[in-house]
């Protein structure tokens, strides 16, 4: 499947992966920018009212067993990778830098698992961030 950038988040990814946008200075940027993280829909949900304050994010084992948390560029590229987890249909859209507030860091992030472009965060880079 060919990766066609859909916003500017997007095309800073694909440049860093093109060698043609610096690493590092894509993740700093990557903190203020909007990702999408998908989340469990509640059972039995009361139209347009969450009860729970805690949103449960999409978090799966890797091969080494270590617990990694899921975020997509936006809601369409998260869209392949939950078919296979039908009760993550809902989704929350924040910057990256609330994100890590919110789970306080030293945990593994994949962005846009399932596509070419994408990438991943150790513990320690979550961390540093």
């Amino acid at each position: 499947m060919k990766f066609i950038p859909h916003n500017a988040l997007e095309e800073q990814l694909a440049a860093v992966h093109a060698g043609t946008h610096d690493p590092e200075t894509f993740v700093i940027q990557l903190l203020d920018q909007q990702v999408f993280m998908p989340v469990r829909d509640e059972k039995n949900p009361i139209k347009g009212f969450q009860r729970s304050t805690q949103a449960e994010p999409l978090i799966i084992e890797d091969e080494n067993g270590e617990r990694v948390l899921l975020v997509f560029t936006s809601p369409e590229r998260a869209k392949p990778f939950v078919e296979h987890y039908p009760e993550y249909a809902g989704g929350i859209l924040t910057e990256l830098s609330w994100l890590l507030r919110r789970i306080g860091g030293g945990v593994p992030i994949s962005l846009n698992p399932g596509w070419d472009i994408g990438m991943d965060f150790d513990a320690d880079t979550t961390a540093q961030l």
